[in-house]
């Protein structure tokens, strides 16, 4: 199944056809513009899930233009979702599903994560720059709170790169499971910890946040983000469409966060931001 987006759907349409079909779904750039694609298996639960896909994307049309289309692939259905994820390099970073062979290259991180439901697979403009940034502003001992970890590749990310510790917080259950899978194949268990719920006073403090969720979520918690970060911590906010984001720009500086960096890509856009106030002092994890 796949429908075309604009970027202000793609994260929800993804996070829609992602519940449904196998390995989650991905955003992929055409000449035609976004398409969100996901592969459902041709099964006896099939015809159920096509009526509620169909029902929810109705309701999603009634707000923006979306059609939702279908193809079947012939051969060996298992195996051919799978071909659509194969190793993506991003920076120095490579992100690469399970069943894929890689022999990592000098001064390359390899970050195995399989698809589940749940976004995020660094293919869509939003996560890539995140990691980017990541790679750009994490240093050796942080702590690191990745706020809407879908798949968890930020929190992985994080760990990865030097983060000391990181927690990853979602509040979707399907997307903390998901995560939790791959922290343990990354044998990560020790530095990264997922939690159900979202940004909270008895968690921190952090020297950095990572907020890749959407304008307006990123403004609703705002408020909870800068009281989160340690004087000077960093907070690098994805997920914000080019049209708002002047808007999330003054929110930033009326509370009280420095502007350091501002990434682009597409109609996509990720601000990197610097608690210039103390934080307030954090709890237990």
């Amino acid at each position: 199944m796949r429908a075309r987006v604009g970027p202000g759907e793609a994260d929800e349409v993804a996070g829609l056809l992602g519940r449904f079909g196998r390995g989650g779904a991905v955003v992929e750039e055409t000449p035609q513009g976004l398409m969100v694609k996901a592969f459902l298996p041709v099964d006896k639960a099939l015809p159920k899930k096509k009526e509620r896909l169909h029902t929810l994307m109705g309701h999603l049309s009634l707000i923006v233009p979306l059609k939702l289309e279908e193809e079947v692939l012939e051969g060996d259905w298992a195996e051919a979702w799978k071909e659509f994820f194969t190793p993506l390099h991003i920076g120095r970073l490579v992100i690469k599903p399970s069943w894929h062979d890689y022999s990592s290259a000098p001064g390359e991180t390899v970050l195995e994560l399989d698809p589940g439901q749940a976004f995020g697979t660094g293919h869509h403009p939003t996560t890539s720059m995140c990691l980017l940034l990541l790679e750009k502003y994490i240093r050796p001992g942080m702590e690191v709170l990745d706020l809407g970890t879908g798949s968890g590749i930020l929190a992985l990310a994080a760990a990865k790169l030097g983060a000391r510790s990181v927690l990853a917080l979602d509040t979707d259950p399907l997307a903390v499971k998901a995560a939790r899978e791959n922290v343990r194949k990354n044998g990560l268990t020790a530095a990264v910890k997922v939690r159900k719920g979202t940004v909270s006073p008895r968690w921190g403090p952090f020297d950095l946040i990572a907020a890749n969720l959407t304008a307006k979520h990123v403004q609703e918690v705002l408020p909870a983000l800068v009281s989160a970060l340690r004087g000077g911590g960093l907070l690098i906010a994805g997920g914000i469409i080019m049209d708002r984001v002047e808007e999330v720009e003054k929110a930033f500086l009326a509370a009280g966060l420095k502007l350091r960096e501002r990434a682009a890509e597409a109609e996509w856009r990720t601000l990197v931001a610097q608690n210039s106030s103390p934080g307030l002092p954090g709890g237990s994890r």
